[in-house]
């Protein structure tokens, strides 16, 4: 699935850290920062996460929320966030459906072996629904710039 810039962004509905359910719709009239990555407290992942909390304050003022999504279930979601102090909502995709809809659940290769799994992207969505940016090459240390650039 290519999406395209200006594109509608599929309508989701998922479990928070704490249970909650979070919806796209939920941010309507607000930018909103998806990004998808593969594993909590891994390192090139904890480095985007935090990288992301380190220019939450700009981000915010520019009027952007920020939603992180992953496979990891809550309690792993929980433990993440309060181990970086993570001032943002994580979404636990334990089932794929929201990787399926963004179509980042793909063949990867790593030493040698294929497997499935959580292709590192970000969606950066208008108040409207509709795609602004998408980030396929993320730059974990610098993401924040990428977002706002």
């Amino acid at each position: 699935m290519n999406f395209e810039i200006g594109q509608k962004a599929p309508a989701f509905e998922g479990k928070d850290q704490d249970g909650k359910i979070i919806k796209l719709s939920d941010y309507k009239g607000k930018k909103v920062v998806l990004f998808f990555y593969p594993a909590d407290n891994t390192p090139t992942c904890t480095v985007e996460a935090c990288n992301l909390r380190d220019n939450y304050d700009q981000l915010i003022e520019q009027g952007y929320e920020v939603v992180g999504i992953s496979t990891d279930g809550e309690k792993s979601h929980q433990k993440f966030i309060n181990k970086f102090d993570l001032p943002y909502r994580l979404i636990a995709d334990t089932d794929r459906k929201i990787h399926d809809l963004y179509d980042t659940w793909k063949e990867k290769s790593m030493f040698g072996k294929k497997f499935m799994g959580t292709v590192r992207t970000t969606f950066v969505i208008d108040e409207n629904g509709n795609f602004t940016k998408i980030i396929e090459k993320v730059k974990s240390k610098d993401h924040a710039n990428q977002i706002l650039n």
